[in-house]
């Protein structure tokens, strides 16, 4: 893997992005904003599973008069997702959120992008830019012939000096497509143009069965380049699905570990258990636990199991009449099929100090 590229910092919170921070994980609520108890309950439970930023969109001055009461009620930074009023950033800022996502090119004249601009930064809070291919200037998408990365990256750029014109530069760049090359063709282009830190993604990834696979191979293949300092995973399901992937992508190419990385046997003929269903039993588990990074393996088969259960911190060897719980391929516990998961749970407990939730 490259050495990550060194990039401006910008704080978002208590959260810095870019730099030599980690590479942090973003997702985006779902719910009707003006909802204030469902959407501090996604906020929540996006914040659970690992989100170390969660946006917002503001839709109208309605859900722009409930963002106070959504900021009290939460901890983790928030990012106001803004378009076309000017004034709804500006009740974003006085509200307390920790980040600005608009575009300056369609929320008004030059003044109003100014007000903007200088609210921010009097307030500290930093800006960004999100191009997506499907809302691309006519005039670029004359010039280039489409959508191309020529086209997103003068886009950014373009959208870049109309805040460095006013003196803001606590700027953050996204550039997203819905394929794999043109965006990661778009954030090469971008990086070699610019300093700003990176926020990495594909955009309209669809419904997980694809789209994860998607976003794992276009964010895997930057990430590994050096590029991205924050991310989010775009999906049509629920956004805490976006939080897991995201976390799986960095934990896949070691830049971020946290909490278990499960390791499990393929499903195959010599397999004489429901592996799958013990599986995800214990990945169910396991999701409680967000200590140290544990490595748990899932073993059913006497081929490639022991090997496998070697490399692990803990996990179960399942055989028909009889399963081993084990910790570093040393047998610690034999015990039959019923007790399988209780077993494991107990040398979980024993091992780390934490009681996984049924």
């Amino acid at each position: 893997m490259r050495t990550r590229k060194v990039r401006r910092s910008v704080r978002v919170g208590d959260i810095t992005i870019g730099g030599d921070a980690f590479v942090s994980v973003q997702s985006m609520t779902n719910t009707d904003t003006r909802d204030v108890e469902a959407t501090v309950q996604q906020i929540q439970a996006l914040a659970a599973a690992g989100a170390d930023i969660v946006r917002i969109a503001v839709l109208n001055h309605h859900a722009a008069d409930v963002l106070p009461e959504i900021k009290r009620q939460t901890s983790i930074p928030l990012v106001a997702d803004i378009h076309f009023d000017y004034r709804l950033a500006l009740a974003a800022i006085d509200a307390g959120f920790d980040k600005l996502r608009i575009n300056p090119g369609n929320i008004g004249d030059a003044d109003r992008v100014e007000q903007v601009a200088k609210a921010a930064k009097a307030a500290g809070v930093p800006i960004r830019i999100g191009i997506n291919s499907a809302s691309l200037d006519q005039r670029l998408l004359a010039q280039y012939g489409g959508v191309t990365p020529e086209a997103m990256v003068e886009s950014a750029l373009e959208h870049v000096a109309i805040l460095e014109h006013v003196n803001f530069e606590d700027i953050i760049i996204a550039l997203k497509a819905p394929d794999v090359w043109r965006t990661v063709a778009s954030y090469r282009m971008l990086a070699d143009k610019c300093t700003y830190p990176l926020h990495i993604g594909i955009t309209h990834a669809g419904l997980p069965s694809s789209g994860i696979v998607t976003s794992s191979v276009g964010l895997g293949i930057l990430l590994a380049e050096g590029l991205g300092d924050t991310l989010r995973v775009s999906l049509s399901s629920d956004p805490v699905e976006e939080v897991y992937t995201g976390w799986r992508i960095l934990e896949s190419l070691d830049i971020r570990r946290r909490g278990v990385r499960l390791v499990a046997c393929p499903a195959c003929g010599r397999c004489q258990v429901d592996l799958y269903g013990i599986a995800q039993e214990v990945e169910r588990l396991c999701a409680s636990y967000q200590g140290s990074p544990l490595t748990v393996a899932v073993m059913g088969c006497e081929v490639n199991g022991p090997g496998e259960a070697r490399e692990a911190d803990i996990g179960i060897a399942a055989g028909q009449s009889m399963g081993l719980i084990f910790s570093h391929g040393e047998i610690i516990a034999k015990v039959a099929p019923a007790d399988f998961i209780s077993a494991f749970r107990s040398a979980f407990a024993e091992m780390t100090g934490f009681d996984l939730h049924i």
